[in-house]
């Protein structure tokens, strides 16, 4: 049996269909792991009926463990278990895998993150918090290697130039940047490079105090209500000017996005209309039809067979991998 025809038979129990994501793309096994649950209800009905009999002789031994695997309910399981786990995961990435200005929020993310994952694994182990586990124990050690590699001093200099307090309490064990001292030895590495003359790095210093501990012209009443009900770039605008340089400071991190995949896309975007086939392209006629390209995209997902899903299945990245 050919590929056609395990398609068509597929397809006739299934209105969805298997992406067939790259495997440089983020989560990519994520991705497929989510859609083989969605399209459950349809693949235990393939393998038991007529035309699957027909068709499994060409390769008995593959065709009986497709359907051992899809009509074994510990199978499923596992996916699920699998999907519940990384989906703090998946979800970080997906976040920060845009244009979206949200560098200062990498490092409480990342917590969040951790203690979500952890959450998962000891729901599904039925352990205590507090209690050891193993396979949590091979999953952070792997997190905080990848974590090891890509941490900057910036995501810690920009969340400590976040004003909001939110992230304090959704943990009562949670500190203050500028109580945490691996935040704080970041911070100061982040400012000795930005600020290499000694009366300036004084300043910024100085300014960072007044602005950690609240007082000073950090002290008012209006500017302590507002962190918890304003934009943080939009708060450095109205309560920074007595602090110059983290205002300019924070009017860079704050609106910086924390990747360069929005550039990337429009790289493959480029990639696949400047081909081999139209390589006389014009530089000029090439970014036009990138922009076309892109905006059609956006624009698809206000219309009726994309609110009702016909055709959102196709965007991976949905309205979460764009502004």
């Amino acid at each position: 049996m050919n590929h056609n025809m395990r398609l068509e038979i597929f397809s006739k129990f299934s209105p969805l269909k298997l992406l067939s994501v790259a495997d440089t793309r983020f989560t990519s096994i994520i991705v497929m792991l989510k859609r083989l649950k969605l399209i459950k209800t349809g693949l235990p009905a393939m393998v038991i009926s007529e035309e699957w009999s027909t068709y499994r002789d060409d390769d008995v031994e593959k065709a009986n463990f497709v359907k051992s695997k899809l009509l074994n309910d510990n199978s499923w399981d596992k996916v699920s278990y699998i999907i519940d786990f990384t989906r703090p995961i998946y979800d970080m990435i997906r976040f920060c895998d845009t244009d979206k200005p949200c560098l200062h929020l990498v490092y409480e993310m990342w917590d969040s993150m951790i203690e979500r994952v952890k959450f998962e694994i000891y729901k599904k182990e039925e352990r205590e918090m507090s209690d050891f586990s193993v396979f949590y124990d091979v999953v952070y050690e792997i997190l905080v290697a990848r974590w090891a590699k890509n941490n900057t001093p910036l995501h810690c200099l920009a969340h400590s130039l976040n004003p909001s307090e939110a992230w304090l309490t959704e943990d009562s064990t949670r500190i203050s940047p500028h109580k945490d001292g691996e935040i704080s030895t970041e911070r100061m590495k982040c400012c000795r490079r930005l600020f290499p003359s000694t009366e300036d790095h004084t300043k910024v210093m100085i300014e960072y105090a007044l602005f950690s501990t609240k007082s000073g012209p950090f002290e008012d009443l209006t500017c302590i209500l507002e962190i918890s009900t304003m934009e943080p770039k939009l708060w450095w605008a109205n309560f920074g000017a007595h602090t110059p340089y983290l205002q300019t400071l924070a009017f860079k991190l704050l609106g910086q996005p924390s990747s360069s995949s929005c550039a990337e896309r429009n790289w493959s975007t480029y990639s696949f209309i400047h081909s081999l086939k139209r390589n006389k392209l014009t530089t000029s006629r090439a970014e036009d039809l990138v922009y076309i390209h892109n905006n059609l995209r956006l624009l698809s997902r206000n219309t009726q067979d994309y609110q009702d899903e016909k055709t959102k299945q196709w965007d991976v990245g949905g309205h979460e991998g764009d502004i």
